[in-house]
């Protein structure tokens, strides 16, 4: 049992080392941050208080963000959202020299290619922005009231694959987070647990 206890101990720790802390508690204050987009332009959270919000955390080599790239789910997503005032923030927060950094040219050339719809594409090779959130996982999803709340924390959907076909038969949580908060009802699932690749983290 000691020996368990120690094992678990020592996972939290090393877990707590790569990620940083916990996802903020849903309810509470999103951590404001300044990143720059693909083109250099500087994007803080506090300037779109009084929007909804949502943070996308992005790889473009993992295969669960190729999940719901390539069939254009998440552009579509995208695409509806901010086209009824929602702002889109995708962030990645790998770090230079390891799997999913990308350079300002190389984020324009996907964003070109992938014909994706957010607002913007934020880069965050230093890891601070997403350790603030805790984030841990691409994709990892959070959408922020115009209060500036965290209204929704976690996965994308119900279905924890890299499997483009599972896609049609899960639960999109965002959407219906959104689609709640939009309407003005509270949010039936405001947490879970988010899937996908690790965050790499410098």
């Amino acid at each position: 049992m000691k020996t368990k206890i120690t094992l678990t101990v020592l996972t939290s720790l090393i877990a707590t080392a790569v990620f940083g802390f916990d996802p903020p508690p849903v309810g509470g204050a999103a951590p404001d941050f300044s990143l720059p987009d693909a083109k250099g332009q500087t994007h803080s959270l506090s300037e779109y208080k009084g929007k909804y919000v949502v943070l996308e955390w992005f790889n473009p080599e993992c295969p669960f963000v190729k999940k719901h790239y390539g069939g254009s789910n998440m552009q579509k997503l995208q695409d509806e959202y901010t086209s009824k005032g929602v702002v889109w923030l995708t962030i990645d927060s790998n770090a230079p020299g390891t799997e999913g950094n990308i350079t300002p040219e190389q984020a324009q050339k996907i964003t070109a290619s992938w014909k994706t719809h957010q607002t913007a594409l934020l880069l965050d090779p230093e890891g601070k922005t997403g350790r603030a959130y805790g984030a841990k996982n691409t994709p990892n999803m959070v959408v922020i009231n115009p209060e500036g709340k965290i209204a929704y924390e976690g996965a994308i959907d119900s279905k924890a694959s890299p499997n483009p076909a599972d896609i049609p038969s899960s639960t999109n949580y965002v959407k219906v987070a959104l689609d709640e908060s939009l309407a003005g009802k509270p949010i039936t699932t405001p947490q879970t647990k988010p899937y996908g690749c690790s965050v790499k983290y410098k």
